[in-house]
C-alpha cells in the first residue's frame, strides 16, 4: 500500500502536468482542485522541488511547476523520492539494500526469491510510465 504523500505527490504532479505552458500553480489551487490538505501538500511539493521535479515562483502569478517534460519523469523516480524502496522488504531492494537478521541464506529463503520477483514486477511497471502517460 502506498502512503498518502506518495498517493498526493502524484496527484499533484499530473495537476501540474495538465498546465498549459507549464504556468505555476498557488499550493492553493492544487490543494483545491485535488482535495488535499494545503499544509500536507506543501511538505510534498518541497520534498518534490528539493529533489528537481519541480520549480517554484514567487510573488505574483507565482507557484510551483514542473522542471522536466512529462514524459521524462519516471514513475519509479517520484515512488523512491516520496516513498522510499520499491523493494517490499529490504533484502531485495535494489538502492536500499539491507540483509535480514532472521535469515542465514538469502539465495534459500522462499520469502527472499518471492519478494525479488514482486520488486522485479513493480520496477517493471514503474520504469515504464511516465507522468506523461498519467494525464
Amino acid at each position: 500500500m502506498i502512503s498518502k504523500k506518495t498517493k498526493y505527490g502524484i496527484k499533484a504532479l499530473t495537476y501540474l502536468a495538465r498546465q498549459e505552458n507549464n504556468t505555476p500553480v498557488q499550493i492553493a489551487t492544487i490543494a483545491k482542485s485535488e482535495n488535499i490538505s494545503q499544509k500536507f501538500l506543501e511538505s510534498i511539493l518541497l520534498t518534490l522541488r528539493k529533489n528537481g521535479f519541480l520549480g517554484s515562483k514567487k510573488g505574483k502569478g507565482g507557484g510551483y511547476y514542473l522542471l522536466k517534460d512529462s514524459k521524462d519523469v519516471k514513475m519509479s523516480s517520484v515512488m523512491r523520492i516520496l516513498e522510499g524502496p520499491i523493494a517490499m522488504v529490504p533484502c531485495v531492494s535494489l538502492n536500499f539494500y539491507e540483509k535480514c537478521d532472521d535469515c542465514p541464506d538469502e539465495k534459500a529463503c522462499a520469502v527472499h526469491n518471492l519478494m525479488i520477483e514482486v520488486r522485479d514486477s513493480s520496477l517493471h511497471i514503474f520504469n515504464n510510465k511516465s507522468l506523461a502517460d498519467l494525464i
